[in-house]
């Protein structure tokens, strides 16, 4: 065959090559194109999706859109179909930008690249406060976080009883993911008071002759009777020296905190006269010693109050009425000063009355 013959019968076979590898560059153009193209809306700033646990593939496209997330959802679904990658996205809470490709949505849906969303533990605070931010934040039903700190198993398993439990719940700002469930954001905020309480700090009480419950048993009254930060300090050598004599507590917010649980209520009012007689293990006035629980959980600084309290011969304290409080050695001094503050009160009140 000639070098002419040979040639001709070649031209055929370059043009398939040519055409064949037109197509594949074309393919793969159009594949770039798909899993590169932005697959979102134009918008500022980086908007949420919520992915319940459960969701079907096309509950999730339609939550995307429905999010004004997604503009490009043919390209969307089909390249989730193709890869398998619809099978595997998982629940969470999702920061998508604008401008995010195909491949990234699917990348951060499949691989549960979640957004943390933080939870800030107030101080002083009860069990459906903090209930009612994990089910704002995190999507959890706040009668199931209810339900943890009243499980007796929980409890144990984290060293402690359903008494004691929530006096453990340091007041922080904790990272969460969306969906985390009640038990485990309970054995997270255990675990930031482990971290917190240390050895040192449980050599300490064992000085003072507390357990590490009793620690925060007195220092969630100190935190609820503070309301002057340099007073702490002060107020928990108060009780330290009624312990050490075995003299009563006699804490008005032991009285406020069986008040309370006496009549299911879920906030504090003005306590009576009646109140003090109250039969509830709770009420210090009727009980000798620290009550059998905390009656809130106690910030660092009242949880330190406790483990150094301020070396004093004050038996006894009355608001002032301007936030803090007037201390006394002797019942004498203490009565003339809460004599001082009701006539004060009385005078308050008096105006008050005339001025509306």
């Amino acid at each position: 065959m000639t070098a002419a013959e040979t040639n001709l019968k070649c031209k055929p076979l370059r043009r398939t090559a040519l055409v064949v590898g037109l197509l594949v560059a074309v393919g793969i153009a159009a594949a770039v194109g798909m899993l590169a193209g932005s697959a979102t809306e134009d918008f500022d700033g980086p908007r949420v999706v919520n992915i319940a646990p459960g969701s079907t593939f096309d509950a999730i496209a339609d939550s995307l859109k429905t999010r004004g997330i997604l503009n490009a959802e043919g390209r969307f679904r089909l390249v989730a179909r193709i890869t398998g990658w619809h099978r595997h996205i998982k629940a969470g809470h999702y920061l998508i930008e604008s401008g995010t490709s195909v491949y990234q949505l699917l990348n951060i849906l499949r691989k549960g690249l979640q957004t943390p969303l933080r939870i800030t533990v107030p101080p002083g605070t009860r069990v459906g406060v903090i209930a009612a931010a994990v089910q704002n934040t995190l999507g959890v039903d706040s009668a199931t976080v209810k339900a943890a700190f009243a499980d007796p198993e929980l409890a144990a398993e984290l060293g402690t009883d359903t008494l004691h439990l929530f006096g453990y719940m340091l007041p922080e700002t904790i990272d969460f993911f969306w969906g985390t469930s009640a038990e485990q954001v309970v054995r997270r905020l255990k675990q930031a008071f482990d971290e917190f309480f240390s050895d040192e700090m449980r050599a300490r009480a064992a000085e003072l002759g507390l357990s590490e419950e009793e620690v925060l048993t007195l220092a969630s009254i100190v935190e609820w009777e503070a309301r002057v930060e340099s007073e702490r300090g002060t107020i928990a050598g108060v009780y330290m020296n009624r312990l050490r004599i075995r003299m009563p507590l006699q804490a008005d917010p032991t009285v406020q905190y069986a008040v309370m649980k006496a009549e299911g209520s879920n906030g504090s009012r003005r306590l009576l006269y009646s109140d003090y007689k109250l039969e509830h293990p709770f009420n210090t006035y009727l009980y000798y010693g620290l009550p059998p629980g905390p009656i809130t959980n106690p910030s660092p600084a009242s949880i330190r109050a406790v483990l150094e309290p301020e070396d004093h011969e004050f038996l006894f304290f009355v608001a002032d009425g301007s936030g803090g409080h007037i201390f006394s050695r002797t019942l004498r001094e203490h009565n003339n000063a809460a004599n001082s503050y009701r006539e004060m009160m009385q005078e308050r009140r008096k105006l008050q009355a005339e001025s509306e």
